[in-house]
């Protein structure tokens, strides 16, 4: 199967040595990040996101090249079966999590903004009780 997924690869690089393209130039034209052409042209499905990604990335690179890439697709659904083990990690950016410590936090800014507007109500009704306004 790696085998398999190399010679695409190989016949990829192969067709983009032929028309004098760098990757950075495919980068360009496709938007397909350099990092994940390297991959597909050494054969490495399993760096790029999903399955999805992979089938759409080299039906887009070999469409560029000009070769037929909804053929390699289907005559290959085996290559794009298996979804790659996404590592997650915890940081910057992540979702927070329900029942996550940290997360009841959020309701202590609004009850400061309803106290301090209900005292400013409070406040506005006395001052017109003493001036005798109402």
């Amino acid at each position: 199967m790696k085998t398999e997924m190399k010679e695409i690869g190989d016949l990829l690089k192969q067709r983009r040595k032929e028309m004098n393209v760098s990757l950075k130039e495919v980068e360009n034209a496709t938007s397909i990040r350099i990092n994940y052409l390297q991959s597909i042209e050494e054969g490495e499905v399993k760096n790029l996101i999903s399955p999805i990604y992979a089938k759409g990335f080299l039906k887009q690179y070999a469409a560029f090249l000009g070769i037929d890439g909804e053929k390699i697709v289907d005559e290959n659904p085996h290559l794009f079966n298996k979804a790659p083990q996404q590592e997650f990690s915890y940081g910057i950016g992540t979702l927070e999590m329900r029942g996550n410590p940290g997360g009841h936090i959020k309701w202590f800014p609004n009850a400061i903004w309803i106290l301090l507007s209900a005292g400013i109500i409070a406040l506005a009704w006395f001052v017109a009780h003493y001036l005798e306004v109402i």
